[in-house]
């Protein structure tokens, strides 16, 4: 069973990208609470069988809330991400993706720590481990580049924010520098627009938070709700951050509620973009070709 679609699948040249914390399984719920991961994972399912995002970053994902995800999505969507531990178990932050319509090139998981490189690596005050996943797709559509990057910054240390938040805009800046098309950011930020850590992802211009680029289709909810009614502009920490490879159409939050229950403690925000100049021109062109002329 579904629901109404906030946004659903669109049609190239459009790209539709969510983010999600779908908040972990935790092992031990009191009976009825909201919290129950065997009550809400059908939630989850009909929010993401309805969507259906061309991109898709996740967060506080464990190995079988991921597995449970593919299903939900459909054979078409493959997952990229390890669990954020040195063996690579334990809680992830995976990109999902519709492989017919995004081919992978390439990807990598990165620890936010002073050395990225090394698996499960911390620094900056963070007790938790953190990652940030990065990959690079052609649209197979359009023939555009895309680099996308997901994470869940610390919710604890400031200063561990604030560091991922350099870390993850000198990757975004680098990504873009001198090649055409597309870089999103997808994440749990831990934080809201008015903190150091956006306007370190935010101050240079390299990205841009769709939330004010584009039409917003849905009220300004806060984005962790922990299972309560839903709030009129309450705080976003939870973002989709683009580069200027594309404009923003229109965004929302996905509030969505099954008789009064949700599916996760955070709402996912979700946003619809377009390849922009003369790339969109090429996408549009190449996305009418391969339909035929027909539109």
């Amino acid at each position: 069973m579904t629901h109404a679609a906030l946004i659903g699948p669109v049609a190239a040249p459009d790209l539709h990208v969510m983010t999600y914390n779908i908040r972990r399984r935790v092992a031990r719920t009191r009976p009825g609470s909201p919290d129950r991961w065997t009550t809400r994972r059908r939630l989850v399912e009909r929010i993401l069988a309805t969507e259906q995002p061309t991109l898709l970053g996740v967060q506080e994902a464990l190995a079988d809330q991921a597995e449970f995800l593919s299903d939900a999505l459909g054979p078409r969507y493959r997952c990229i991400g390890l669990g954020r531990d040195p063996s690579g178990r334990g809680e992830r932050c995976p990109i999902y993706y519709d492989s017919e319509r995004l081919e992978l090139r390439d990807w990598k998981q990165l620890a936010l720590s002073a050395t990225p490189d090394v698996p499960g690596s911390r620094s900056w005050g963070n007790m938790a481990r953190r990652v940030l996943v990065t990959a690079e797709f052609t649209d197979a559509v359009t023939g555009a580049r895309l680099v996308a990057f997901n994470t869940h910054l610390d919710h604890i240390s400031w200063r561990s924010r604030l560091h991922s938040a350099r870390l993850i805009a000198g990757l975004a800046s680098a990504a873009s520098d001198g090649a055409e098309g597309a870089v999103v950011v997808t994440g749990d930020f831990n934080t809201g627009e008015r903190s150091a850590v956006y306007r370190a992802l935010t101050a240079d211009g390299t990205l841009r938070d769709t939330w004010n680029a584009g039409e917003q289709i849905t009220p300004q909810w806060g984005t962790f709700s922990n299972y309560r009614r839903r709030r009129p502009g309450g705080k976003r920490i939870d973002l989709i951050l683009v580069g200027d490879g594309v404009e923003v159409v229109r965004t929302g939050i996905n509030a969505a509620r099954f008789e009064g229950r949700a599916a996760s403690d955070h709402e996912p925000v979700q946003a619809v973009l377009r390849w922009r100049g003369q790339r969109g021109a090429a996408a549009e062109s190449a996305a009418s070709e391969r339909m035929g002329g027909h539109r």
